[in-house]
């Protein structure tokens, strides 16, 4: 997430452009803004262009600086009608209730991860498999209706110039 500023003026009095990357789907979203938007504003434009299209994000990166950053993203709870409770390190307990839920989750998804990687691997063996065998059914009904034809000199045949 960055803004471009110092544009020349648009019909719509907007001179910046505020550029998020969505690695997700690999693209880019050129928002047209005003510099001087205020936070509310910029959280309900990116609720409006952004979350609309693909959901809520996981992570930002921003040059912006930290305080910038957080107080988006409490901008952007506010604007979804969420809540966002701040901690600090190793001491998660914002509602007084997840500190060790959150640890319990974090050992049991290390031991999870080795089982997800062989179940994982396993699925894309099956799929390859079962990819390649419907590959072979389909060029075997593709290879009955299909004829060698020979051809003599000086016959006179039909070819297809363009695509």
């Amino acid at each position: 997430m960055d803004f471009v500023s110092g544009l020349s003026l648009t019909l719509s009095r907007k001179y910046s452009i505020w550029v998020i990357v969505d690695r997700s789907v690999k693209s880019a979203h050129f928002i047209p803004v005003i510099f001087d938007y205020s936070l509310n504003k910029l959280a309900k434009l990116y609720v409006a262009k952004i979350v609309r299209l693909h959901g809520v994000s996981l992570s930002i990166i921003s040059d912006r600086g930290p305080r910038f950053t957080s107080r988006f993203w409490g901008k952007f709870h506010k604007a979804l009608g969420s809540k966002l409770n701040f901690s600090t390190t190793f001491h998660s307990q914002t509602d007084g209730q997840s500190g060790s839920l959150y640890w319990s989750e974090l050992n049991e998804r290390k031991l999870a991860g080795v089982d997800l990687v062989r179940e994982v691997a396993d699925n894309v063996r099956i799929i390859h498999d079962n990819l390649k065998a419907a590959s072979d059914r389909q060029k075997s009904y593709a290879d009955l209706k299909r004829k060698d034809i020979e051809f003599s000199i000086s016959e006179k045949v039909f070819l297809k110039v363009s695509p």
